[in-house]
């Protein structure tokens, strides 16, 4: 599962970039969206964004859709609809974990977001059906607390952290940033596994699958070197 230090982060970029180095290995993959605010009906969301960019093999499924861009819970409530527990999402993962080498569920904003008006969260849905959650921050200024605040709340609950990666590495970091290269391990208690360049959803499909293969450690099946980029980017 992957969720944000906030919206805005990269998420789906980092989405499809996993689901990409899969594909290149012959994996089958599917992502799920529980659920996409801030879009009107037939407008591309972000499993057309995954699509887009890592394959139309890559199998997609949003559950459900809410037209303003809010938290999902507040989001169905103002549509009149009824919203996606994490069971019923837990549920959809595990359904396509059967036909799926890799199954990859994409959050709205951050870990404790809510989904539902009973308090549940995409934290839920990862306890639930015994997925680790990779983190996905952004590379400035207040990325620390976010990512440390996310560590450990997924502490707290007994879920694995896959660790975190960034995602939009700006073409001309500041100092705040490649500190946070050296910083984001330590606050989050996870390996840094990834650092995805700002402008990689700019990409064609074969560049951006390169661009993967650089950007994602080899836990991610990509060949990305946390010490050495940090090395690169010293402050």
């Amino acid at each position: 599962m992957l969720t944000g230090t906030g919206t805005g982060v990269g998420k789906t970029v980092v989405t499809a970039a996993v689901a990409a180095l899969a594909l290149s290995v012959r994996r089958s993959v599917a992502v799920l969206k529980p659920a996409q605010t801030g879009l009107a009906p037939g407008a591309p969301g972000d499993v057309d964004e995954v699509n887009r960019l890592a394959g139309d093999d890559v199998t997609t499924w949003e559950l459900a859709r809410f037209p303003d861009p809010l938290a999902p819970a507040t989001a169905a409530r103002r549509a009149d609809v009824m919203p996606v527990t994490p069971a019923q999402a837990a549920a959809a993962a595990v359904e396509l974990s059967r036909g799926h080498d890799l199954v990859l569920v994409e959050g709205a904003g951050g870990l404790l977001v809510r989904m539902d008006d009973h308090g549940g969260t995409l934290a839920d849905v990862a306890w639930s059906a015994g997925a680790p959650v990779l983190i996905v921050a952004h590379a400035g200024l207040g990325t620390l607390n976010e990512a440390a605040l996310t560590s450990e709340a997924l502490q707290r609950r007994g879920i694995e952290c896959a660790g975190v990666v960034v995602g939009a590495w700006p073409a001309e970091p500041d100092l705040a940033a490649r500190c946070n290269l050296d910083d984001l391990p330590i606050v989050a208690n996870a390996p840094l596994v990834g650092a995805l360049p700002a402008n990689a959803a700019r990409l064609t499909r074969p560049k951006f699958l390169e661009m993967a293969r650089r950007s994602l450690a080899p836990s991610l099946g990509g060949e990305f070197d946390a010490n050495g980029f940090a090395a690169e980017h010293a402050a």
